[in-house]
């Protein structure tokens, strides 16, 4: 099994009480909220937790991208990946940009080319995750949601031809059409980085990420564990329709993670940042979370069923652990939960969010310490003998 640091990059000094006044912490929730310097520091804290988790020995370190939110500070992932590129030069340690939201940039090819610049710049580490964004940024960018699977869908093979494909050539598509596709620089890895899709469990993108001319890796982000392995379970009966079996490579689970030395201590630590998270920072009131047009019916059922609770209603430290929201524990009980759902999922590719909600830098590099000596060693033989 392979082990990834993930990080939102959340404003974690936000004014709760004053900030409880408004609807969400997306889109309409002022920009007055925040304060540069504290902002400031809070990037160098974020940039040197990632290093630290490099230097500790995860496979990878991750980030994101979300816009016009208190949830996470990386409207500009790149930005973030070309610092860490540099602070872990001469390692293999992969630098996975897991939140590109294709549909809501008006030219894909300047995607294309920064990923073939950090690729370069990487020596060939770079994993590119590509999504739709989450319904609220359709509302910042102004982008019609009703066009976001079609946009997503012609974006990914607009960037996928010019980093395979040798260049000039041209693109025409009902979104994007472009005279000259002539990437410079072209990507090291070949025939082109790694693509991961996070998700949240739609049946299209599990059917689409699954084709045999993709076998994506199919990150499932903030579910219960029962939703989870329900969506890798489907992404297997994808894969035989298909007429192949899915490795467990193709499979991955993304969650918050706190190991302290007992369970009664990680609670005592993390009890009051999770919630933060999910009642503060996650609370998406749904006309916000899916405009019309953003997912079909069937998926936004499936999702409502499976994420009951999530953006919508409070919930505790107690119902986030019994749902299997959140790992948290001794180093046993973490690894006993990990090994568990593997047992069942097959799955390869842990990403773990090391800081959520307003975990502090000390808590954060503890949790991150622990994770790399105590966890991450028993686990990494799962699943090494799967096909």
């Amino acid at each position: 099994m392979k082990f990834f640091a993930f990080h939102l990059m959340p404003y974690r000094h936000l004014d709760f009480d004053a900030a409880s006044k408004f609807r969400s912490y997306w889109i309409e929730f002022p920009n007055t909220f925040f304060d540069p310097k504290l902002g400031s520091d809070l990037y160098r804290e974020y940039v040197e937790q990632l290093v630290f988790a490099a230097e500790r020995g995860f496979d990878g370190v991750c980030v994101n991208e979300h816009h016009q939110t208190a949830y996470g500070m990386m409207p500009a992932p790149n930005l973030i990946a070309s610092i860490l590129i540099d602070r872990t030069r001469d390692t293999d340690v992969r630098i996975a940009i897991l939140g590109r939201a294709l549909p809501l940039v008006n030219n894909p090819l300047n995607i294309a080319e920064e990923y073939a610049m950090l690729d370069s710049l990487s020596g060939g580490r770079i994993i590119a995750g590509f999504v739709r964004g989450i319904g609220c940024e359709y509302h910042s960018t102004g982008v019609n949601p009703g066009f976001s699977h079609e946009r997503f869908n012609e974006a990914h093979d607009l960037i996928v031809r010019a980093w395979t494909e040798p260049g000039p050539f041209t693109f025409e598509g009902n979104h994007y059409t472009f005279n000259y596709v002539n990437t410079w620089p072209r990507v090291v890895q070949r025939p082109r980085p790694p693509i991961w899709i996070p998700s949240q469990g739609s049946g299209e993108t599990i059917a689409w990420a699954a084709d045999p001319a993709r076998k994506y890796p199919f990150i499932i982000t903030f579910s219960p564990l029962e939703s989870v392995l329900r969506y890798h379970a489907s992404y297997r009966e994808q894969g035989e329709r298909y007429g192949y079996e899915v490795s467990g490579d193709q499979l991955g689970w993304a969650a918050p993670i706190y190991v302290a030395e007992t369970d009664e201590i990680a609670r005592r630590e993390s009890e009051e940042h999770v919630e933060k998270l999910f009642n503060e920072f996650l609370h998406i009131p749904p006309e916000l979370l899916f405009p019309p047009g953003y997912t079909s019916i069937n998926s936004l059922k499936a999702i409502m069923k499976a994420r009951r609770g999530m953006a919508f209603d409070r919930q505790t430290f107690d119902q986030l652990v019994e749902k299997g929201t959140f790992i948290v524990g001794s180093p046993n009980t973490v690894r006993e939960k990990i090994e568990a759902a593997h047992a069942r999922s097959g799955f390869r590719n842990m990403v773990c969010m090391v800081q959520f909600g307003t975990l502090p830098d000390d808590l954060v590099r503890k949790n991150i310490q622990m994770l790399s000596e105590e966890v991450m060693p028993k686990l990494r033989p799962l699943g090494e003998t799967a096909h």
